[in-house]
């Protein structure tokens, strides 16, 4: 039985082959991490997955990894291993010249686009005539699109957001005097404690006038009574894969305020989750992510706050945080059923307070399911 390794794999050579194109080379990046399942940060060691249109893929990688490596479930993958006493890039030679690569005219490879221009250059030096293209050319498609595997991880990821945002609501009068920094490492144990691997990014927590900053950064201020709140966060979880790894996150914002919220917050909240569910209205396969970014800007700037919304509508969800889809004014992508992206429109008034409101969706055959379920109000304690 085929790992889904070996499927991304598989796709990602008729890939290639649709696109003319003759090999693609990853390092440590979220492209390798998705086509073999192993994660490493990248280092001054050379770590290379050769992919080529036909034939098995190699991958070239210091002795210290070969135990790890030698696990992978990917049936035809060559190993090929050097140590301190080797030159990497003989290794690496000795797998380029056992590709037929390109043929009668100069080979195509596309590379990782995060590849470091160190490993390119070395690339360059060892297909001197060979044209140089992104690996996300053929990447991006496959990895756009989740699997069934993948979109279990980002349920439960979005399940675990709910868990703890649902607990921070019902701590009610208990988050008057906390400072931000406080409730947001408050947060992160409870992301941890409750399953998650770790934070999939740094936890938000900004409170009164900080919450028109959309990336504010917690900090000593001690929370209100009366006073917005805006909570972003979210915790890897682990796909289940028989071997390898797939870490995946959640992502969620709610605003909330504990007592007496300012005389226009009301307002200003009730815009935002009806901009929300505009947005998510308008998904289904075949539309824009433009026009998805359309609908919710034009219920914020029917209000009168349209100069008051300034970022996109979402970004896409998968192995990183940030990926394609982004849900922008301008962009033609075509939704198709398996993307998994935000929805998270919001108003921030300088001086005063911001709300954003965030669910992560996955394009269906019809619409949008959300990956998230918990209040969408502002009340707290209930």
């Amino acid at each position: 039985m085929q790992s889904p390794f070996d499927r991304r794999i598989a796709a990602c050579q008729r890939r290639l082959e649709r696109a003319d194109a003759d090999l693609v080379v990853c390092f440590p990046s979220p492209n390798l991490t998705y086509l073999t399942g192993f994660e490493e940060s990248p280092s001054e060691r050379h770590l290379l997955l050769f992919v080529p249109d036909t034939g098995d893929p190699a991958l070239v990688a210091p002795a210290m990894y070969e135990d790890q490596l030698s696990e992978l479930p990917i049936a035809d993958l060559r190993l090929r291993c050097w140590t301190d006493a080797d030159d990497p890039l003989e290794t690496a030679e000795n797998v380029l010249t056992g590709y037929s690569l390109g043929g009668t005219e100069p080979a195509t490879v596309l590379v990782d686009d995060r590849l470091w221009a160190t490993f390119t250059q070395d690339l360059r030096e060892l297909l001197p005539d060979a044209e140089f293209g992104l690996a996300s050319s053929v990447l991006e498609p496959l990895r756009i699109r989740k699997d069934d595997v993948e979109l279990a991880a980002l349920r439960r990821a979005g399940e675990l957001a709910d868990r703890i945002s649902l607990e921070i609501r019902t701590r009610g009068d208990d988050l008057v005097g906390m400072t931000e920094s406080e409730l947001a490492s408050e947060i992160d144990r409870l992301l941890v404690a409750a399953g998650g691997e770790e934070p999939a990014f740094e936890t938000i927590v900004a409170a009164g006038p900080n919450g028109a900053r959309p990336h504010h950064h917690g900090g000593s201020r001690e929370i209100e009574a009366g006073e917005p709140i805006v909570l972003d966060f979210g915790a890897f979880v682990d796909a289940d894969l028989e071997a390898g790894t797939g870490r995946y996150p959640g992502d969620q914002t709610r605003t909330i305020v504990v007592g007496e919220p300012p005389a226009e917050y009301e307002r200003v909240h009730d815009t935002v989750k009806e901009a929300q569910q505009a947005a998510i209205d308008a998904i289904e396969p075949g539309v824009t992510a433009g026009s998805v970014d359309r609908a919710a800007r034009a219920v914020i700037e029917d209000a009168g706050y349209g100069d008051a919304f300034v970022h996109r509508t979402g970004h896409g969800v998968g192995l990183e945080v940030h990926e394609p889809p982004y849900i922008v004014a301008g962009n033609d992508r075509e939704l198709e059923p398996g993307m998994v992206f935000s929805v998270e429109p919001g108003v921030y008034l300088e001086g005063q307070f911001g709300v954003r409101i965030e669910d992560l969706v996955a394009v269906t055959e019809d619409g949008a399911e959300r990956l998230n379920d918990t209040p969408r109000g502002w009340e707290t304690g209930c």
